[in-house]
């Protein structure tokens, strides 16, 4: 039995739908800002229980729209270091300044202590991070933090479509979210991302920003700096079918997770992350933490090699702070629960279509290697 470390599911009906949308596209001629991303736009603000949504060609894209679009040029954003190199470098790009703060072990997003202690008079924004789909538990309280400080609320949900924290969707809780719509997420639109937000002039200056920095569509006449960061109706027209399964895909992988809880209870040497009840992750990785000593390189070598099971990648194996194009101005930051985190996590193989067999042929690999 062969386990990749992750699949991509469109059923028949699915690629009918899809291939029929783009036969519209094609004859029609209208290949980019029509009504497949319209509608995208419009379907995908009502999963993050906001009023807009603007699509754009990528994840990194669209956090940096959202950067530029609140003036944060030359201002201080905090970022957690155990994030995607794209969330740092999305501020950089946006003229901003990242200041790297270290992370809460058990919910993989700020630690409140630490982030007060960061925050200075330089500050004018935070970007959560919703590692793995967890939507962190602390969330009521930063959003306080924020509106007392006022500082900028973003979410970096590039992981976190249909994640839900008390009810509430993420993508929902700051002045604007980032999502991703890349090929390994829990929906994909083979690339491409999406802004959501409550907030008018954040779209209007989205909507600019992501076709050249035009005033309007129809003239040729630019007040920003923008670029091509357009999504193609190719690309919408294969999202907004997949947004469909949105609900089903979170179901189908919160059943693996369970399997997973359970079954590392009898496995020595690994354990999973504990996620908090409130918090209904929707599983985009499933995160375990191994034993102190364990060599992960070696672990998911021999697992790929004489079992056939590819773990993914982690949510990360090296922090920010550590990567070579961050280093040099962080040599003297210390990140010790960042380090100790990337160092000694892994992330179990979870997709649609996962059987009860594939769930168990992993747990038996897992169990062979770690007795």
């Amino acid at each position: 039995m062969k386990i990749p470390s992750a699949r991509i599911v469109f059923s028949e009906q699915d690629k009918k739908e899809i291939l029929k949308s783009i036969e519209e596209s094609l004859t029609t001629g209208q290949l980019t800002l029509g009504k497949n991303g319209a509608a995208f736009e419009e379907e995908f603000s009502k999963t993050t229980q906001t009023k807009y949504a603007v699509a754009v060609n990528s994840g990194t894209s669209s956090l940096e729209i959202i950067l530029r679009a609140l003036n944060l040029q030359g201002k201080e954003v905090l970022v957690p270091t155990n994030t995607f190199f794209a969330t740092a470098a999305a501020v950089q790009h946006a003229g901003a300044i990242v200041k790297f703060v270290d992370m809460n072990p058990t919910t993989l997003s700020f630690d409140m202590d630490i982030l007060t202690q960061n925050v200075s008079k330089k500050t004018s924004a935070i970007i959560v991070i919703h590692i793995g789909g967890m939507v962190t538990p602390d969330m009521p309280e930063l959003i306080n933090f924020c509106n007392e400080s006022g500082i900028h609320l973003i979410e970096d949900a590039a992981h976190a479509h249909g994640s839900i924290l008390d009810g509430k969707a993420a993508g929902g809780f700051g002045i604007a979210s980032s999502f991703s719509f890349y090929p390994t997420k829990v929906i994909t639109a083979g690339e491409g991302g999406m802004i959501a937000t409550n907030d008018a002039k954040i779209v209007e200056e989205a909507k600019k920003y992501r076709d050249q920095g035009k005033a309007s569509f129809l003239e040729n006449k630019h007040d920003r700096l923008g670029y091509n960061w357009r999504m193609s109706e190719l690309h919408a027209a294969v999202g907004r079918v997949h947004l469909k399964h949105l609900p089903e895909f979170v179901e189908e992988r919160r059943k693996i997770a369970k399997k997973y809880d359970e079954g590392l209870k009898r496995i020595k040497g690994i354990k999973s992350l504990a996620v908090d009840s409130r918090s209904r992750s929707n599983y985009y990785k499933y995160i375990a933490i191994l034993e102190e000593g364990i060599d992960r390189a070696q672990l998911k070598k021999t697992l790929r090699e004489e079992h056939n099971v590819s773990l993914s990648g982690e949510v990360y194996e090296l922090p920010c702070h550590l990567q070579p194009i961050f280093q040099n101005g962080y040599k003297k930051e210390n990140f010790p629960v960042a380090e100790e985190f990337c160092r000694r996590h892994v992330c179990l193989p979870v997709y649609q279509g996962m059987t009860d067999a594939e769930v168990n042929h992993v747990l038996s690999a897992l169990e062979m290697e770690l007795r």
